[in-house]
């Protein structure tokens, strides 16, 4: 009988600033990246571009780190995902799972340097914890790692999770998420459910990304999930999006804007709930739970309600562990009898 696999794994994600000093140069590092903001032939105005616009939001971007710990709290998050998942895979393969920050530690160089460390490897697993693909992140992400890591060539047989916007156990994450919230509302079926997601400029899309494909896809699987698990779940669903940076134009509706809508028209409850983000930072806890709460208020929206991101809760953590296995196409009791043997 074959031995037990030893698979390197690659958890990619965006980074935040560890301290308040942090923020200017996470944000350059952000602005440098073409996959964010494309500049085409203006490309050589990149660096000066980035340090001027990181060192001008700096000032208030570091005064919304403050107020929600003085960091972002991803790389942490992160860390419990990256343990839960390796101890979840244990039983199965022997994993060498590594986290891979795009724009702050531990960086993309640190994630490269300890797979070729843990050689040799039987396989390497990369697996980007963006639910929904896009050229911004999925795709940036990538192609960092394989300007670091070099070509597969050589080294163990690679898979990409290019995605996972779809995948049963990580849309019952949502569902469960969100149905946690729903008991904090008398009638829930009342409420407006506002599916916040990060957005991305409409240049992107034109050049065929598929992430607001991806993102319209989540919303529908999990209302239609939610719909039949909770008798009572919300008859009206909107979908907006987020941190918008910049004059170009945007995937629409914006998340604030929407929410000032809906006072305005009188709705007294909402639920926002940010799909596209697996764990808390910046963009949940302050964008939507300081800033959007605030302006539900003043629009005369009473009740507000953020659902928690997945992070590593059990249903995420197995929606990722069958993802590994499934890419490496060892199915539950195969991999039980490989470590038994």
């Amino acid at each position: 009988m074959a031995g037990i696999q030893r698979v390197g794994i690659v958890l990619f994600q965006l980074g935040g600033p560890d301290s308040l000093e942090a923020v200017e140069p996470f944000l350059r590092n952000l602005f440098l990246d073409p996959d964010i903001i494309p500049m085409g032939p203006l490309g050589f105005l990149r660096g000066p571009l980035a340090s001027y616009i990181a060192k001008k939001r700096s000032v208030p971007v570091r005064g919304r780190y403050a107020m929600i710990g003085r960091r972002s709290p991803i790389a942490l998050l992160t860390e419990r995902q990256r343990a839960k998942l390796s101890a979840s895979l244990s039983p199965f393969i022997e994993p060498i799972v590594v986290t891979a920050m795009r724009y702050w530690k531990p960086f993309t160089a640190d994630a490269v340097a300890r797979i070729k460390a843990a050689a040799p490897l039987d396989r390497l697993v990369l697996l980007p914890l963006y639910p929904h693909y896009s050229y911004a992140t999925s795709l940036s992400s990538l192609k960092e790692w394989r300007r670091l890591y070099g070509q597969p060539a050589g080294g163990p047989p690679e898979v990409t999770i290019e995605s996972f916007h779809n995948h049963p156990l990580y849309i019952q994450a949502l569902v469960e998420k969100i149905g946690v919230c729903l008991r904090q509302f008398p009638d829930s079926s009342r409420i407006h459910l506002l599916f916040s997601a990060h957005g991305i400029p409409l240049s992107l899309v034109e050049k065929g990304d598929p992430y607001p494909k991806h993102i319209a896809e989540t919303v529908r699987l999990v209302n239609e999930a939610g719909s039949k698990r909770y008798a009572n779940w919300p008859r009206t669903q909107i979908l907006c999006f987020q941190s918008r940076v910049g004059p170009m134009k945007w995937l629409e509706p914006p998340f604030l804007e929407t929410m000032e809508r809906l006072g305005h028209e009188g709705v007294k409850e909402v639920l926002v709930a940010p799909i596209s983000f697996v764990t808390e930072h910046i963009e949940t806890l302050h964008e939507i739970n300081i800033d959007g709460r605030i302006d539900a208020g003043k629009s005369g929206i009473e009740r507000f309600r953020m659902m928690p991101a997945v992070g590593d809760s059990p249903m995420f953590i197995a929606a990722l562990k069958d993802l590994v296995l499934e890419k490496l196409r060892i199915s539950e009791p195969e991999a039980e009898l490989r470590a038994a043997g």
